[in-house]
């Protein structure tokens, strides 16, 4: 693995788990008053383009991290119609 990977993986990394503490916070409370449908709407679309991208151009930085972030985007989502 190069450097270049070893950046990407950082990055991802940061972004990827910033999802975390949100996605705890509403798991416990079951609240989700304080987001935006519509905001986690278009960011797990985004991080679902982001992760086509990923396969097609054969990145596994941006595979991994973006399994992971459609994961906690697409929980939260979730929670939001089950409990919004």
């Amino acid at each position: 693995m190069n450097y270049i990977e070893l950046i990407g993986f950082a990055a991802a990394s940061l972004t990827t788990f910033s999802f975390l503490p949100q996605a705890i916070k509403i798991y416990k409370t079951r609240s989700t008053k304080d987001i935006s449908l519509l905001t986690f709407l278009t960011t797990t679309c985004g991080i679902a383009l982001w992760l086509t991208y990923g396969i097609l151009i054969n990145s596994y930085p941006l595979i991994a991290s973006n399994i992971i972030s459609f994961s906690l985007a697409a929980s939260i989502l979730s929670f939001k119609i089950r409990y919004g």
